[in-house]
Protein backbone atom coordinates (compact mmCIF):
# COMPACT_ATOMS: atom_id res chain seq x y z
CA UNK A 1 0.00 0.00 0.00
CA UNK A 2 1.33 3.39 -1.01
CA UNK A 3 2.12 6.34 1.53
CA UNK A 4 1.94 9.12 0.50
CA UNK A 5 4.21 12.08 1.27
CA UNK A 6 7.14 9.15 3.15
CA UNK A 7 10.29 9.90 2.21
CA UNK A 8 12.38 7.99 0.60
CA UNK A 9 14.92 7.78 3.50
CA UNK A 10 14.82 9.41 7.12
CA UNK A 11 18.48 9.63 9.38
CA UNK A 12 18.46 8.63 12.96
CA UNK A 13 20.87 10.41 14.81
CA UNK A 14 22.26 8.69 17.58
CA UNK A 15 20.70 9.11 20.77
CA UNK A 16 17.49 10.05 19.41
CA UNK A 17 14.39 8.36 20.62
CA UNK A 18 12.21 8.76 17.99
CA UNK A 19 11.76 10.62 14.95
CA UNK A 20 8.03 11.51 13.87
CA UNK A 21 6.69 11.75 10.23
CA UNK A 22 4.21 14.54 10.20
CA UNK A 23 1.05 14.61 7.14
CA UNK A 24 1.63 10.83 6.40
CA UNK A 25 -1.79 9.52 4.41
CA UNK A 26 -2.91 6.37 2.16
CA UNK A 27 -5.13 6.58 -0.56
CA UNK A 28 -7.49 3.27 0.07
CA UNK A 29 -8.46 0.60 2.97
CA UNK A 30 -5.92 -2.02 3.81
CA UNK A 31 -3.76 -2.91 6.63
CA UNK A 32 -0.48 -1.59 6.27
CA UNK A 33 2.99 -2.99 8.29
CA UNK A 34 6.23 -0.48 7.86
CA UNK A 35 9.65 -1.30 7.32
CA UNK A 36 12.98 0.20 8.35
CA UNK A 37 16.09 -0.56 5.97
CA UNK A 38 19.62 0.28 6.42
CA UNK A 39 21.98 0.77 3.55
CA UNK A 40 22.95 -2.65 3.38
CA UNK A 41 19.21 -3.21 2.44
CA UNK A 42 18.57 -5.29 6.25
CA UNK A 43 15.70 -4.72 7.79
CA UNK A 44 16.46 -3.18 11.30
CA UNK A 45 12.69 -2.64 12.60
CA UNK A 46 9.14 -3.65 11.74
CA UNK A 47 6.32 -2.12 12.74
CA UNK A 48 2.82 -3.62 14.05
CA UNK A 49 0.26 -3.68 11.21
CA UNK A 50 -1.60 -0.40 10.71
CA UNK A 51 -4.99 -0.81 9.74
CA UNK A 52 -6.68 2.09 7.33
CA UNK A 53 -10.65 2.22 6.55
CA UNK A 54 -13.01 4.61 5.26
CA UNK A 55 -14.99 4.95 8.64
CA UNK A 56 -15.88 3.10 11.92
CA UNK A 57 -17.91 3.31 15.30
CA UNK A 58 -15.29 2.02 17.15
CA UNK A 59 -11.66 2.91 17.27
CA UNK A 60 -8.67 0.53 18.94
CA UNK A 61 -6.88 2.68 21.59
CA UNK A 62 -4.11 1.22 22.90
CA UNK A 63 -3.18 1.67 26.66
CA UNK A 64 -1.22 0.07 30.18
CA UNK A 65 -3.95 0.46 32.50
CA UNK A 66 -1.41 -0.13 35.82
CA UNK A 67 1.79 0.26 36.52
CA UNK A 68 3.31 2.22 39.69
CA UNK A 69 6.23 4.68 40.56
CA UNK A 70 8.97 5.36 42.79
CA UNK A 71 6.38 6.50 45.77
CA UNK A 72 5.21 3.50 45.89
CA UNK A 73 6.81 0.32 44.82
CA UNK A 74 8.10 1.08 41.76
CA UNK A 75 11.28 3.24 40.11
CA UNK A 76 10.92 6.76 38.58
CA UNK A 77 8.12 9.51 39.53
CA UNK A 78 4.62 9.06 38.71
CA UNK A 79 5.28 12.44 36.50
CA UNK A 80 7.96 10.17 34.48
CA UNK A 81 5.78 7.05 34.41
CA UNK A 82 3.34 8.98 32.16
CA UNK A 83 5.79 10.75 30.34
CA UNK A 84 7.41 7.80 29.38
CA UNK A 85 4.07 5.78 28.57
CA UNK A 86 2.88 9.05 26.14
CA UNK A 87 6.52 10.27 24.76
CA UNK A 88 8.21 6.92 24.46
CA UNK A 89 5.50 3.43 24.50
CA UNK A 90 3.33 5.97 22.50
CA UNK A 91 0.03 4.47 24.41
CA UNK A 92 -3.06 5.97 24.21
CA UNK A 93 -4.30 5.37 27.49
CA UNK A 94 -2.12 5.00 30.92
CA UNK A 95 -3.33 4.87 34.85
CA UNK A 96 -0.95 4.80 37.83
CA UNK A 97 -2.19 1.69 39.86
CA UNK A 98 -0.05 2.67 43.24
CA UNK A 99 -0.66 0.05 46.25
CA UNK A 100 -2.93 1.39 47.85
CA UNK A 101 -1.77 1.12 51.54
CA UNK A 102 1.21 3.22 49.87
CA UNK A 103 -0.83 5.95 49.24
CA UNK A 104 -1.12 8.95 50.90
CA UNK A 105 -3.59 11.71 51.06
CA UNK A 106 -0.79 13.78 49.73
CA UNK A 107 0.01 11.76 47.06
CA UNK A 108 -3.58 10.70 45.71
CA UNK A 109 -3.71 14.54 45.34
CA UNK A 110 -0.94 14.73 43.54
CA UNK A 111 -2.00 11.77 40.93
CA UNK A 112 -5.17 13.66 40.77
CA UNK A 113 -3.81 16.56 39.75
CA UNK A 114 -1.31 14.84 37.52
CA UNK A 115 -4.15 12.74 35.71
CA UNK A 116 -5.93 15.93 34.78
CA UNK A 117 -2.63 17.76 33.33
CA UNK A 118 -1.48 14.76 31.01
CA UNK A 119 -5.36 13.84 30.06
CA UNK A 120 -5.83 15.59 26.70
CA UNK A 121 -8.54 14.73 24.65
CA UNK A 122 -7.36 12.97 21.06
CA UNK A 123 -4.39 12.77 22.03
CA UNK A 124 -3.54 10.52 25.87
CA UNK A 125 -5.98 9.72 28.12
CA UNK A 126 -5.40 8.90 31.83
CA UNK A 127 -7.47 8.16 34.63
CA UNK A 128 -7.45 8.45 38.06
CA UNK A 129 -6.54 5.39 39.74
CA UNK A 130 -5.53 3.28 42.48
CA UNK A 131 -5.21 -0.51 43.41
CA UNK A 132 -6.98 -1.85 46.59
CA UNK A 133 -4.35 -4.16 47.64
CA UNK A 134 -6.31 -6.36 50.36
CA UNK A 135 -5.25 -9.87 50.87
CA UNK A 136 -6.64 -12.78 48.90
CA UNK A 137 -9.18 -13.91 52.03
CA UNK A 138 -10.31 -10.72 51.73
CA UNK A 139 -11.00 -11.01 47.92
CA UNK A 140 -7.86 -9.93 47.00
CA UNK A 141 -6.21 -7.20 44.16
CA UNK A 142 -8.55 -5.09 42.59
CA UNK A 143 -8.23 -2.09 40.43
CA UNK A 144 -10.18 0.96 40.17
CA UNK A 145 -10.19 3.38 37.77
CA UNK A 146 -12.22 6.82 38.34
CA UNK A 147 -13.65 8.94 35.45
CA UNK A 148 -13.10 11.92 37.47
CA UNK A 149 -10.83 13.23 39.48
CA UNK A 150 -11.00 14.33 43.25
CA UNK A 151 -13.19 11.40 44.56
CA UNK A 152 -11.86 9.42 47.72
CA UNK A 153 -9.45 6.74 48.02
CA UNK A 154 -11.08 3.30 49.63
CA UNK A 155 -7.46 1.82 51.49
CA UNK A 156 -7.49 -1.77 52.29
CA UNK A 157 -5.79 -0.60 55.14
CA UNK A 158 -3.25 1.83 56.05
CA UNK A 159 -0.51 -0.39 56.84
CA UNK A 160 2.67 1.86 55.87
CA UNK A 161 0.20 5.35 55.97
CA UNK A 162 0.72 7.43 58.90
CA UNK A 163 -2.09 10.01 58.33
CA UNK A 164 -5.11 8.23 59.97
CA UNK A 165 -7.38 11.14 59.82
CA UNK A 166 -9.62 9.21 56.68
CA UNK A 167 -8.99 5.50 58.30
CA UNK A 168 -13.37 5.53 58.50
CA UNK A 169 -13.28 5.77 54.96
CA UNK A 170 -11.20 2.01 54.48
CA UNK A 171 -12.66 -0.75 52.78
CA UNK A 172 -10.95 -4.01 54.49
CA UNK A 173 -12.91 -6.52 52.74
CA UNK A 174 -13.78 -6.34 48.52
CA UNK A 175 -17.14 -6.63 49.34
CA UNK A 176 -16.76 -3.68 51.80
CA UNK A 177 -14.85 -1.87 48.46
CA UNK A 178 -17.58 -2.73 45.95
CA UNK A 179 -20.56 -1.43 48.90
CA UNK A 180 -18.42 2.16 48.67
CA UNK A 181 -18.01 2.34 45.30
CA UNK A 182 -21.55 1.60 44.39
CA UNK A 183 -22.33 4.79 43.66
CA UNK A 184 -19.17 6.28 41.85
CA UNK A 185 -18.70 6.74 38.45
CA UNK A 186 -15.88 4.17 37.58
CA UNK A 187 -15.12 0.80 36.79
CA UNK A 188 -13.03 -2.18 38.16
CA UNK A 189 -11.24 -4.92 36.86
CA UNK A 190 -9.47 -7.97 39.08
CA UNK A 191 -5.58 -8.52 39.50
CA UNK A 192 -3.40 -11.09 40.22
CA UNK A 193 -0.06 -10.12 42.17
CA UNK A 194 1.11 -10.89 45.56
CA UNK A 195 -1.66 -10.77 46.81
CA UNK A 196 -4.29 -12.89 43.96
CA UNK A 197 -7.79 -11.57 43.36
CA UNK A 198 -10.45 -14.25 44.53
CA UNK A 199 -13.61 -13.71 42.58
CA UNK A 200 -15.26 -16.08 44.21
CA UNK A 201 -14.71 -14.62 47.44
CA UNK A 202 -16.56 -11.32 45.85
CA UNK A 203 -17.77 -9.64 42.44
CA UNK A 204 -19.94 -6.65 41.58
CA UNK A 205 -21.36 -6.88 37.93
CA UNK A 206 -22.31 -3.23 38.52
CA UNK A 207 -18.57 -2.72 38.92
CA UNK A 208 -16.38 -5.12 38.39
CA UNK A 209 -16.23 -5.75 34.34
CA UNK A 210 -13.05 -7.48 33.52
CA UNK A 211 -10.70 -9.86 34.71
CA UNK A 212 -6.20 -9.05 34.34
CA UNK A 213 -5.31 -12.44 32.84
CA UNK A 214 -1.65 -10.84 32.09
CA UNK A 215 0.62 -8.84 33.78
CA UNK A 216 4.50 -9.08 34.61
CA UNK A 217 3.58 -11.20 37.40
CA UNK A 218 2.40 -13.95 34.52
CA UNK A 219 -0.17 -15.57 33.01
CA UNK A 220 -3.89 -16.27 34.51
CA UNK A 221 -6.20 -17.81 32.47
CA UNK A 222 -7.74 -19.62 35.12
CA UNK A 223 -8.61 -16.05 36.75
CA UNK A 224 -11.38 -15.84 33.52
CA UNK A 225 -11.85 -19.93 33.80
CA UNK A 226 -12.80 -18.86 37.71
CA UNK A 227 -15.16 -16.11 36.34
CA UNK A 228 -17.04 -18.47 33.59
CA UNK A 229 -17.48 -20.97 36.54
CA UNK A 230 -19.42 -18.51 38.72
CA UNK A 231 -21.36 -16.92 35.78
CA UNK A 232 -19.78 -13.95 35.61
CA UNK A 233 -19.74 -11.93 32.46
CA UNK A 234 -16.66 -10.36 32.29
CA UNK A 235 -13.80 -8.84 29.60
CA UNK A 236 -10.30 -9.67 29.47
CA UNK A 237 -7.90 -6.75 29.97
CA UNK A 238 -3.99 -7.78 30.09
CA UNK A 239 -1.47 -4.78 31.38
CA UNK A 240 1.68 -4.73 33.36
CA UNK A 241 2.01 -3.90 36.60
CA UNK A 242 5.02 -2.46 36.21
CA UNK A 243 7.78 -1.60 38.57
CA UNK A 244 10.49 -0.07 36.51
CA UNK A 245 8.74 3.03 34.99
CA UNK A 246 8.34 1.54 31.72
CA UNK A 247 4.16 1.62 30.90
CA UNK A 248 3.76 0.27 27.73
CA UNK A 249 7.10 -1.41 27.44
CA UNK A 250 7.33 -3.35 30.85
CA UNK A 251 10.58 -5.29 30.86
CA UNK A 252 10.83 -7.65 33.84
CA UNK A 253 14.58 -7.88 34.11
CA UNK A 254 16.70 -9.23 36.66
CA UNK A 255 14.26 -9.65 38.91
CA UNK A 256 11.66 -12.71 40.00
CA UNK A 257 8.84 -11.19 37.15
CA UNK A 258 8.86 -13.72 35.23
CA UNK A 259 6.94 -12.20 31.78
CA UNK A 260 7.01 -8.72 29.92
CA UNK A 261 3.98 -6.48 30.64
CA UNK A 262 0.72 -6.78 28.86
CA UNK A 263 -1.52 -4.22 27.14
CA UNK A 264 -4.93 -3.71 26.67
CA UNK A 265 -6.50 -2.52 23.08
CA UNK A 266 -9.91 -0.86 23.93
CA UNK A 267 -12.77 -0.50 21.03
CA UNK A 268 -13.94 3.14 21.83
CA UNK A 269 -16.41 5.18 19.98
CA UNK A 270 -14.14 8.47 20.87
CA UNK A 271 -10.56 9.43 22.21
CA UNK A 272 -12.22 10.62 25.21
CA UNK A 273 -12.23 9.38 28.99
CA UNK A 274 -15.70 9.15 27.94
CA UNK A 275 -15.18 6.88 24.88
CA UNK A 276 -12.75 4.78 26.86
CA UNK A 277 -14.68 4.46 30.17
CA UNK A 278 -17.85 3.16 27.81
CA UNK A 279 -15.48 0.96 25.91
CA UNK A 280 -14.22 -0.86 29.15
CA UNK A 281 -17.77 -0.70 30.36
CA UNK A 282 -19.05 -2.88 27.22
CA UNK A 283 -16.31 -4.80 27.43
CA UNK A 284 -15.23 -3.98 23.84
CA UNK A 285 -11.73 -4.52 24.35
CA UNK A 286 -8.93 -7.10 24.20
CA UNK A 287 -5.84 -8.02 25.68
CA UNK A 288 -2.23 -9.27 24.59
CA UNK A 289 0.94 -9.88 26.67
CA UNK A 290 2.31 -6.83 25.29
CA UNK A 291 2.64 -7.12 21.40
CA UNK A 292 -0.12 -4.59 19.01
CA UNK A 293 -2.21 -6.84 17.02
CA UNK A 294 -5.24 -6.56 14.69
CA UNK A 295 -8.14 -8.94 16.67
CA UNK A 296 -11.43 -8.56 15.37
CA UNK A 297 -14.11 -11.32 16.75
CA UNK A 298 -17.80 -11.56 16.06
CA UNK A 299 -21.09 -13.51 15.84
CA UNK A 300 -24.11 -12.96 13.05
CA UNK A 301 -27.04 -14.55 13.22
CA UNK A 302 -29.56 -15.95 10.68
CA UNK A 303 -32.33 -14.62 12.53
CA UNK A 304 -33.36 -11.77 14.89
CA UNK A 305 -31.26 -11.72 18.57
CA UNK A 306 -31.41 -9.55 20.99
CA UNK A 307 -28.68 -7.33 22.28
CA UNK A 308 -28.63 -5.96 25.70
CA UNK A 309 -27.07 -2.14 26.39
CA UNK A 310 -25.49 -3.40 29.55
CA UNK A 311 -25.83 -6.65 31.59
CA UNK A 312 -29.79 -7.49 31.96
CA UNK A 313 -29.15 -8.98 35.41
CA UNK A 314 -28.96 -5.46 36.33
CA UNK A 315 -32.64 -5.10 36.10
CA UNK A 316 -34.31 -3.13 33.50
CA UNK A 317 -32.31 -2.99 30.74
CA UNK A 318 -32.47 -1.32 27.23
CA UNK A 319 -32.12 -3.59 24.25
CA UNK A 320 -32.46 -3.78 20.54
CA UNK A 321 -32.97 -6.32 17.90
CA UNK A 322 -29.69 -7.19 15.71
CA UNK A 323 -28.18 -9.66 13.22
CA UNK A 324 -24.71 -9.63 14.32
CA UNK A 325 -22.35 -9.04 17.91
CA UNK A 326 -18.79 -8.04 18.66
CA UNK A 327 -16.28 -8.91 21.37
CA UNK A 328 -17.50 -8.18 25.04
CA UNK A 329 -21.49 -8.07 23.77
CA UNK A 330 -24.14 -9.77 25.78
CA UNK A 331 -27.26 -11.01 23.53
CA UNK A 332 -30.02 -13.23 23.69
CA UNK A 333 -30.96 -15.45 20.41
CA UNK A 334 -32.87 -18.08 19.69
CA UNK A 335 -30.86 -19.89 17.17
CA UNK A 336 -28.98 -23.32 18.14
CA UNK A 337 -26.04 -22.45 15.84
CA UNK A 338 -24.59 -19.11 15.08
CA UNK A 339 -21.66 -17.58 13.12
CA UNK A 340 -18.73 -17.34 14.54
CA UNK A 341 -15.98 -14.85 12.83
CA UNK A 342 -12.59 -14.91 13.66
CA UNK A 343 -9.60 -11.84 12.08
CA UNK A 344 -6.49 -11.53 13.36
CA UNK A 345 -3.27 -9.63 11.72
CA UNK A 346 0.06 -9.42 14.06
CA UNK A 347 3.53 -8.15 13.57
CA UNK A 348 4.45 -11.83 13.70
CA UNK A 349 3.87 -15.30 12.35
CA UNK A 350 0.46 -17.13 13.91
CA UNK A 351 1.36 -20.46 15.48
CA UNK A 352 -2.20 -21.45 16.93
CA UNK A 353 -5.62 -19.84 17.63
CA UNK A 354 -7.77 -21.93 20.53
CA UNK A 355 -11.65 -21.70 19.61
CA UNK A 356 -13.44 -21.52 22.93
CA UNK A 357 -16.58 -21.85 24.29
CA UNK A 358 -16.09 -20.66 28.40
CA UNK A 359 -14.69 -23.46 29.55
CA UNK A 360 -14.24 -25.44 26.52
CA UNK A 361 -11.59 -25.39 24.11
CA UNK A 362 -14.07 -26.15 20.26
CA UNK A 363 -10.94 -26.58 18.08
CA UNK A 364 -7.50 -25.65 18.00
CA UNK A 365 -6.76 -24.10 14.73
CA UNK A 366 -3.17 -23.79 12.99
CA UNK A 367 -2.82 -22.24 9.44
CA UNK A 368 -0.64 -24.53 8.09
CA UNK A 369 -0.86 -28.34 6.80
CA UNK A 370 0.84 -31.19 8.15
CA UNK A 371 2.37 -31.38 4.46
CA UNK A 372 3.99 -28.03 5.47
CA UNK A 373 6.07 -28.87 8.47
CA UNK A 374 10.11 -28.95 8.02
CA UNK A 375 13.17 -28.94 10.44
CA UNK A 376 11.83 -26.33 13.40
CA UNK A 377 10.98 -27.72 16.51
CA UNK A 378 9.42 -25.83 19.43
CA UNK A 379 10.19 -27.43 22.91
CA UNK A 380 7.78 -25.06 25.36
CA UNK A 381 8.02 -24.92 29.48
CA UNK A 382 5.35 -23.47 30.88
CA UNK A 383 2.90 -22.88 33.57
CA UNK A 384 2.87 -22.27 37.91
CA UNK A 385 3.42 -23.49 40.81
CA UNK A 386 0.28 -22.43 42.29
CA UNK A 387 -1.81 -18.90 42.11
CA UNK A 388 -0.41 -17.14 45.12
CA UNK A 389 3.04 -15.70 45.57
CA UNK A 390 6.15 -17.09 44.81
CA UNK A 391 4.45 -19.57 42.56
CA UNK A 392 7.44 -19.21 39.97
CA UNK A 393 8.53 -22.69 38.45
CA UNK A 394 12.10 -23.15 37.66
CA UNK A 395 12.59 -24.96 34.09
CA UNK A 396 16.80 -24.93 34.64
CA UNK A 397 17.58 -28.09 32.19
CA UNK A 398 19.34 -29.06 28.92
CA UNK A 399 18.49 -30.75 25.53
CA UNK A 400 20.82 -33.06 24.22
CA UNK A 401 20.36 -34.47 20.45
CA UNK A 402 21.56 -37.63 19.54
CA UNK A 403 22.34 -39.06 16.08
CA UNK A 404 21.62 -35.19 14.63
CA UNK A 405 22.70 -31.51 15.38
CA UNK A 406 21.31 -28.22 16.17
CA UNK A 407 21.21 -25.78 13.13
CA UNK A 408 20.34 -23.31 15.10
CA UNK A 409 18.72 -22.46 18.49
CA UNK A 410 16.59 -19.57 19.43
CA UNK A 411 15.08 -18.66 22.85
CA UNK A 412 11.46 -18.33 22.73
CA UNK A 413 10.44 -15.59 25.83
CA UNK A 414 13.93 -14.91 27.74
CA UNK A 415 12.77 -11.70 29.63
CA UNK A 416 14.98 -12.69 32.20
CA UNK A 417 19.04 -11.88 30.19
CA UNK A 418 20.90 -12.22 33.16
CA UNK A 419 19.75 -16.62 33.22
CA UNK A 420 21.77 -18.64 31.29
CA UNK A 421 21.42 -19.90 27.80
CA UNK A 422 23.90 -21.18 25.97
CA UNK A 423 24.14 -23.68 23.02
CA UNK A 424 27.71 -25.70 24.48
CA UNK A 425 27.58 -27.98 21.62
CA UNK A 426 26.41 -28.82 17.99
CA UNK A 427 23.58 -30.84 19.68
CA UNK A 428 23.57 -29.42 23.03
CA UNK A 429 21.56 -26.54 24.61
CA UNK A 430 21.86 -25.57 28.36
CA UNK A 431 19.68 -23.00 30.27
CA UNK A 432 17.98 -21.69 33.32
CA UNK A 433 14.76 -20.17 33.02
CA UNK A 434 11.39 -19.35 35.30
CA UNK A 435 7.99 -19.29 34.48
CA UNK A 436 4.66 -17.48 36.29
CA UNK A 437 2.39 -19.04 34.67
CA UNK A 438 3.00 -18.13 31.05
CA UNK A 439 5.52 -19.97 29.13
CA UNK A 440 9.26 -19.89 27.77
CA UNK A 441 11.28 -22.06 25.41
CA UNK A 442 13.46 -22.23 22.81
CA UNK A 443 13.26 -23.16 18.31
CA UNK A 444 15.18 -25.50 16.70
CA UNK A 445 16.21 -25.51 13.35
CA UNK A 446 17.21 -29.32 13.27
CA UNK A 447 20.45 -30.68 10.90
CA UNK A 448 18.29 -33.51 9.57
CA UNK A 449 14.35 -33.02 9.99
CA UNK A 450 13.27 -36.90 11.51
CA UNK A 451 16.91 -38.65 12.67
CA UNK A 452 17.64 -39.19 15.90
CA UNK A 453 16.34 -38.42 19.41
CA UNK A 454 16.09 -35.71 21.47
CA UNK A 455 16.63 -35.41 25.50
CA UNK A 456 14.79 -33.26 28.22
CA UNK A 457 16.42 -32.86 31.66
CA UNK A 458 15.16 -30.48 33.51
CA UNK A 459 14.11 -31.61 37.31
CA UNK A 460 10.72 -31.60 36.63
CA UNK A 461 10.40 -33.62 33.61
CA UNK A 462 13.14 -35.83 31.91
CA UNK A 463 12.05 -37.38 28.35
CA UNK A 464 13.78 -38.67 25.74
CA UNK A 465 11.55 -38.77 22.32
CA UNK A 466 11.96 -39.39 18.83
CA UNK A 467 12.82 -37.19 15.95
CA UNK A 468 10.59 -38.46 13.98
CA UNK A 469 7.37 -38.28 16.21
CA UNK A 470 7.86 -34.64 16.79
CA UNK A 471 4.68 -33.45 14.65
CA UNK A 472 2.06 -30.80 14.01
CA UNK A 473 -0.03 -31.95 17.24
CA UNK A 474 1.71 -31.24 20.44
CA UNK A 475 3.54 -33.95 22.61
CA UNK A 476 2.77 -32.58 26.35
CA UNK A 477 4.61 -33.73 29.29
CA UNK A 478 2.65 -32.73 32.55
CA UNK A 479 3.88 -32.18 36.16
CA UNK A 480 1.22 -30.94 38.05
CA UNK A 481 1.04 -27.28 39.45
CA UNK A 482 -1.00 -25.22 37.38
CA UNK A 483 -0.95 -26.07 34.10
CA UNK A 484 3.28 -27.02 34.85
CA UNK A 485 4.09 -28.93 31.29
CA UNK A 486 6.47 -29.14 28.41
CA UNK A 487 5.04 -28.95 25.12
CA UNK A 488 7.12 -30.16 21.78
CA UNK A 489 6.10 -29.61 18.68
CA UNK A 490 6.77 -28.59 14.50
CA UNK A 491 6.55 -25.82 12.52
CA UNK A 492 7.14 -25.12 8.97
CA UNK A 493 10.71 -23.54 8.19
CA UNK A 494 8.79 -20.57 6.84
CA UNK A 495 5.18 -19.86 8.61
CA UNK A 496 3.67 -16.91 6.00
CA UNK A 497 0.44 -16.51 8.34
CA UNK A 498 0.77 -13.48 9.78
CA UNK A 499 -2.92 -12.58 8.80
CA UNK A 500 -6.12 -15.29 8.88
CA UNK A 501 -9.23 -15.28 8.96
CA UNK A 502 -11.67 -17.74 10.36
CA UNK A 503 -15.21 -18.48 10.21
CA UNK A 504 -17.02 -21.24 12.17
CA UNK A 505 -20.52 -22.70 12.95
CA UNK A 506 -20.70 -23.15 16.33
CA UNK A 507 -23.77 -24.85 18.43
CA UNK A 508 -24.91 -23.21 21.60
CA UNK A 509 -25.70 -24.77 24.77
CA UNK A 510 -29.21 -25.88 25.67
CA UNK A 511 -28.93 -25.07 29.25
CA UNK A 512 -29.31 -21.62 31.12
CA UNK A 513 -25.69 -20.51 31.31
CA UNK A 514 -24.02 -18.45 28.82
CA UNK A 515 -21.99 -19.22 26.11
CA UNK A 516 -19.09 -17.71 25.92
CA UNK A 517 -17.32 -17.30 22.41
CA UNK A 518 -13.56 -15.85 22.42
CA UNK A 519 -10.24 -17.01 21.29
CA UNK A 520 -6.75 -17.20 22.32
CA UNK A 521 -4.29 -16.41 19.54
CA UNK A 522 -0.47 -17.60 19.81
CA UNK A 523 2.26 -15.45 18.01
CA UNK A 524 5.23 -17.01 16.66
CA UNK A 525 7.03 -14.28 18.57
CA UNK A 526 6.11 -15.65 21.44
CA UNK A 527 2.82 -13.35 22.71
CA UNK A 528 -0.76 -14.13 23.22
CA UNK A 529 -3.74 -12.10 22.46
CA UNK A 530 -7.05 -12.29 23.95
CA UNK A 531 -10.49 -11.24 22.65
CA UNK A 532 -12.89 -10.79 25.14
CA UNK A 533 -15.72 -13.38 25.33
CA UNK A 534 -19.10 -12.74 23.29
CA UNK A 535 -21.69 -14.07 25.69
CA UNK A 536 -24.62 -15.59 24.09
CA UNK A 537 -27.67 -17.29 26.21
CA UNK A 538 -30.82 -19.12 24.48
Amino acid sequence: MPVNALPERVKLVRGEFSRILENLSVAEPGDLIVEVIDDDANIVARSNPCRFVESAPLLPYWGDLHGQSEETIGTNSARDFYEFARDKAFLDICVHQGNDFQITTEFWNWLNQLSAEFTAEDRFIVFPGWEWSGNTGLGGDRNVLHLHEGRQIHRSSHALVDDLSDIDTDATSAKDLFEALKDEDCTVFAHIGGRYADIKVAHDQRLERAVEVHSAWGTFEWLIQDAFEQGYRVGIVSNSDGHKGRPGASHPGATSFGAYGGLTCVLAPAFSRDGIMEGLRQRHHYGTTGSRVILDTGVEFNSDAELFADDPRLGDIESEIVRTAMMGDILRCAEPEVNFHIEVHGAAAIERVDIRNGLETLEVFRPYSEAELGRRIRVIWEGSEYRGRSRETHWDGSAELSDNCFDSVTPINRYNLDRQFEQTAPGRLEWSAITTGGFGGFEAVLQHPSAGTLKLDTALIKQEIDIAAIGRDELIFENGGIERRIRVFRLPDINPYNALRIERRIGLRDDEGDNALYVRVTHEDGHYSWSSPIYLFR
